[in-house]
């Protein structure tokens, strides 16, 4: 059969230096890529929550910055344009905070960097957020449900209906 990497010569090679974070690596490949298609950088669309608010933050993605073209590298520096994807009612209540946020991204960036917001009304896939952890029952109602699933001979069938007791005990209340 096959050599162990000893046998063959081939020493697997160990692991050297100090470990790096994901995101660090991610955002190492993705912000060119974004830089090239986008103009904006991976750390605008983490920081987007922080920019807008809350409520706006799961409606609305900035899509890319369209930098004014410059004929030489004489002609003066011109803000550029931020291209935002909105939904539905999103699309009024940023056009309402438009002067807002043309400030919260130029402190973002810390220069003058946008200077307009345009809008384009489309949909806006939901930032993944962590599910919500349901508060445990308390003790007597987690006793009351193992004490009526007790007679239940097979051990998954009560497991599961115990679980169906204590989702609907929760919606109830």
């Amino acid at each position: 059969m096959g050599k162990s990497p000893e046998q063959s010569g081939h020493r697997p090679s160990k692991w050297r230096g100090k470990p790096e974070q994901v995101g660090g690596l991610v955002s190492a490949v993705l912000d060119p890529v974004l830089a090239r298609r986008a103009g904006m950088t991976s750390a605008l669309l983490g920081a987007w929550p922080e920019i807008v608010s809350g409520r706006l933050a799961d409606t609305t993605r900035p899509q890319k910055i369209n930098w004014p073209r410059r004929a030489s590298e004489d002609d003066p520096f011109k803000p550029a344009t931020l291209v935002v994807a909105a939904e539905g009612m999103a699309a009024l209540h940023l056009q309402h905070q438009t002067g807002e946020i043309i400030q919260r991204v130029n402190a973002f960036f810390g220069f003058e960097a946008v200077d307009r917001l345009q809008l384009v009304h489309k949909a806006v896939a939901p930032a993944h957020k962590p599910p919500r952890r349901a508060a445990p029952l308390p003790r007597e109602a987690e006793e009351r449900l193992k004490a009526l699933a007790d007679g239940i001979e097979d051990e998954a069938l009560r497991e599961a209906l115990i679980r169906l007791g204590r989702s609907v005990k929760r919606e109830r209340g």
